[in-house]
């Protein structure tokens, strides 16, 4: 998902141009408080979103109400993923090129934020919110105490089912994690309507995103800190547990490719062969070929039946055919699946940092938050979570949110990813004859990078 300049320079590199951010915690400052909306009319802060989550009528809000509040002017530039940590390495120790504000992934921020690279917001966590943030994101944006980085935005993983197929399969929702395994087995093994290479539950062969889920509900863990020291714990027994279900379910309920990642899951459970882009524009074609699919709570959005409204091609959600629900844990609770998100922090090169302290007290006010809501991003601060609703999505989006789980707050985690030895890790786990030995042999490749600042 997310891109850097690879290997294990990544995050020595990230260390040695942000330590060029220097002492300062707060940087230099051109004040909004003080100023006046006259003295701040020429000026200009930039905020990076990542992706099009964030949408057009979230951004126009920001900027408007930024115009209004401080007389000054909010520049929105849209990053990709892709190659996000490489542009914040070399933009964020740069006065001249930093944005002031950035969109982060919550799996990034411990890197970023262990080498110094954003403004201590401590004064301001109560006034944001304090408590009432999701604990998990304030935690890895977090340095001894200190935050710097805040939560954005949630959104928890569930599943989304073809409800009439596994009617036909004779299966019901299930209430437990091997319930779950079963049923999706039991559906690959009918293989229904005679359909080539299908799915009981589409789990792609690099889908670590997903398939850690597994681990998180048998008590293991991707790492853990011993004595200072962050170590790679693919090898511990109860992950072990977790890597041998998952182990079955790539063999006997999933059909998707080894290489396949978590890209694009919701094209699976469509009937129609028509792929829509985000502009409702035609780009290939697929068909059905899993009756479940795990994907964040926006994914409902690309899947229904394909329509025709007001000339345009769009999905429309169809409760006959669909359904949504949470992957059950082993315990009656829901299962800890990772919670993909994003924070959000103040670059400490940032010339402007009082004004960019007026925009984070506008991204988390009551109202901006209530706007995450309504657009099915899971607001930072608990208090708004009714706004996302109260719809199947809705419930399932809240449920398994409070019992999900982060990546390892290590500083290295970032270059984990961007190396992609987790995909390649998942890649074996389905033929693996010793999954306890090829566990180890990746803690060996992990655990020195975890410590990398």
């Amino acid at each position: 998902m997310k891109k850097t300049l690879g290997l294990a320079v990544a995050t020595t590199t990230a260390a040695l141009l942000l330590t060029a951010c220097g002492g300062g915690a707060t940087g230099s400052s051109s004040s909004a408080t003080t100023a006046s909306k006259a003295d701040n009319a020429g000026k200009t802060i930039t905020f990076w979103v990542v992706g099009g989550d964030t949408p057009q009528e979230l951004r126009t809000y920001l900027q408007d109400t930024f115009k209004a509040k401080t007389g000054a002017t909010l520049k929105i530039e849209e990053q990709g993923w892709g190659d996000i940590v490489t542009k914040l390495t070399t933009s964020l120790p740069d006065a001249n090129n930093t944005p002031d504000v950035t969109e982060l992934g919550n799996t990034q921020a411990p890197t970023f934020t262990n080498v110094g690279a954003f403004s201590d917001v401590s004064d301001l966590y109560e006034e944001l919110g304090g408590a009432k943030l999701l604990q998990s994101f304030v935690d890895v944006g977090s340095v001894d105490g200190k935050k710097f980085a805040l939560p954005y935005y949630f959104g928890s993983r569930y599943m989304f089912a073809r409800s009439d197929v596994w009617k036909e399969a004779g299966v019901k929702t299930p209430t437990t994690l091997e319930e779950f395994n079963t049923a999706v087995k039991t559906i690959t093994a009918k293989s229904p309507r005679e359909i080539k290479d299908f799915s009981g539950f589409f789990l792609g062969g690099q889908d670590w995103r997903n398939g850690i889920s597994w681990v998180f509900a048998n008590g293991g863990e991707l790492a853990k800190k011993e004595n200072g020291q962050w170590v790679s714990t693919l090898s511990d027994p109860n992950t072990i547990k977790g890597l041998t279900q998952l182990q079955d379910l790539f063999k006997n309920a999933s059909k998707a490719p080894a290489d396949a990642k978590d890209a694009t899951p919701w094209l699976y459970v469509n009937d129609s062969d028509e792929i829509l882009d985000e502009n409702q524009k035609v780009t290939g074609k697929t068909s059905l070929a899993a009756a479940t699919i795990m994907a964040p709570g926006w994914a409902h959005w690309s899947i229904g039946d394909l329509v025709e409204k007001d000339g345009k091609k769009v999905r429309e959600w169809n409760d006959a055919k669909f359904a949504a629900f949470v992957l059950p844990g082993n315990d009656g609770k829901p299962a800890p699946v990772f919670a993909g998100g994003s924070n959000i922090g103040i670059s400490k090169a940032s010339q402007n940092q009082e004004l960019s302290r007026d925009l984070m007290r506008i991204i988390f006010s009551p109202e901006y938050q209530q706007m995450l809501g309504k657009a099915g991003l899971g607001p930072a601060n608990a208090d708004y979570v009714s706004s996302l609703g109260t719809d199947q999505f809705a419930k399932s989006l809240i449920e398994s949110a409070s019992n999900s789980k982060l990546t390892p707050a290590a500083p290295g985690w970032a270059a984990v990813e961007s190396k992609m030895i987790l995909e390649e890790f998942f890649g074996k786990i389905r033929d693996a004859s010793d999954l306890t030995a090829l566990a180890a042999e990746y803690d060996a490749k992990i655990t020195p990078i975890l410590n990398l600042k």
